[in-house]
């Protein structure tokens, strides 16, 4: 299959750990042992989070506090590109249209940010339609979607499964549990219109990752609601 992975900020917490990122580094070897072509896109993590806070402090826009994740998240796609050695293409897309040829060549793409005010999230929405992807996996700190904060409330629930409908309005609404931001309203209105089957789960136990690709039910699976789930 064509998979298209977002790694969210658990992976890339301050201090970073190499083995923790060698772990990753293993499954992502042995997908494609297992003959998946992958892309994978990274966030900026709390590195990025970091200097997003000091420039809003020192009174810099939002759209150079945008710029500051960017350019912090391709420094983490750099990192994963070298310790993926020669499972990895090389160089880091700048565009959709590099990001096409790159992938085209049959390595594993690694990617962070690309344009100011689009979540990585939402470049992973893109970049799975871009490739035609089969399978979009969002792998965050949390297990998945609720209807509330369950830190908070005891009676949220998580959904198994959510139409792309319900979720934009609860994005749009705030009420996603804190960290699912990720999952910004641009990211769930590409999932709807690529239909592309999208798995948001708990990224730091790597098993969910297995047991998504082996059809078992982890994490919130969005349904688009638009006509017809396939491509």
């Amino acid at each position: 299959m064509k998979i298209v992975i977002k790694l969210g900020k658990f992976l890339f917490t301050l201090p970073l750990q190499p083995s923790k990122l060698g772990e990753y580094v293993e499954m992502i070897k042995k997908m494609v042992q297992d003959k998946h072509r992958l892309l994978i896109v990274v966030g900026g993590g709390e590195i990025a989070r970091e200097y997003i806070k000091t420039g809003r402090e020192a009174g810099l826009n939002e759209s150079t506090c945008d710029q500051l994740g960017i350019e912090t998240s391709k420094i983490n796609a750099y990192l994963l590109v070298n310790l993926l050695e020669d499972y990895a293409y090389p160089e880091i897309p700048e565009n959709l249209k590099e990001l096409k040829r790159f992938f085209g060549l049959g390595k594993v793409v690694v990617m962070g940010g690309l344009t100011p005010g689009h979540s990585t999230t939402a470049v992973g929405a893109l970049a799975a339609e871009t490739v035609k992807a089969d399978m979009y996996i969002i792998a965050t700190d949390v297990d998945g979607i609720y209807t509330k904060d369950p830190k908070i409330f005891k009676d949220a629930k998580k959904f198994e499964v959510i139409s792309t409908n319900e979720a934009f309005k609860l994005a749009v609404e705030g009420k996603l549990l804190a960290g699912t931001y990720e999952l910004d309203p641009l990211a769930i209105k590409i999932i709807e219109r690529s239909k592309i089957p999208t798995y948001f789960i708990d990224g730091r136990k790597i098993e969910n990752f297995f047991k998504v690709l082996a059809g078992e039910k982890v994490g919130t699976y969005i349904k688009s609601s638009r006509s017809g789930e396939e491509k």
